[in-house]
């Protein structure tokens, strides 16, 4: 509520302008408590993300007919603060060796990978990635088979919606 205070003193200080209407202040306090909503989003929220993320894992997985392709992929025991950078490798490798398009299945994957509430479910500390040293670099993770690539996501994924559990 301070924070919609002083806009009302910031919109009050702004010049000759007349004092904002009432319903002025409903959508200022409306599109401040929406932008409070999303940049913290809720454990149920984050679970629900992550089953859509899942669920587009599993569409793109029937669809790709690529078991034959190698691809670099991080292990499938993670640290979490390298769990940017692996999610990171997944997105390359997914936009790069599967020419994903937007309004494919895997258009919707590879942009719901980057998504913040993604990443914010997948990755406990909000500041993990922070440390790229410690990580390893994609290239520099084995090849594996188009198979284990869509395993290792999806355990990954698996893994965030546990402990949001």
């Amino acid at each position: 509520m301070a924070l919609s205070c002083s806009c009302l003193l910031l919109l009050k200080s702004t010049g000759g302008d007349p004092p904002p209407t009432a319903s002025e202040l409903f959508l200022y306090t409306y599109v401040w408590c929406g932008s409070l909503a999303t940049s913290h989003p809720n454990n149920t929220t984050l679970q629900r993300k992550l089953r859509e993320v899942l669920r587009q894992l599993n569409s793109v997985r029937q669809s790709l007919q690529h078991e034959e392709k190698m691809l670099n992929t991080p292990p499938l025991s993670v640290e979490d603060c390298c769990c940017l950078s692996a999610l990171r490798c997944f997105q390359e490798n997914l936009h790069v060796q599967f020419n994903v398009k937007e309004k494919t299945q895997g258009g919707k994957l590879y942009n719901s990978l980057k998504n913040s509430i993604t990443k914010r479910g997948l990755c406990s500390s909000t500041n993990s990635g922070d440390d790229q040293a410690t990580c390893q670099n994609c290239t520099s993770h084995p090849k594996e088979t188009a198979r284990e690539f869509f395993n290792r996501l999806e355990s990954l994924i698996q893994k965030g919606i546990s402990r949001l559990s």
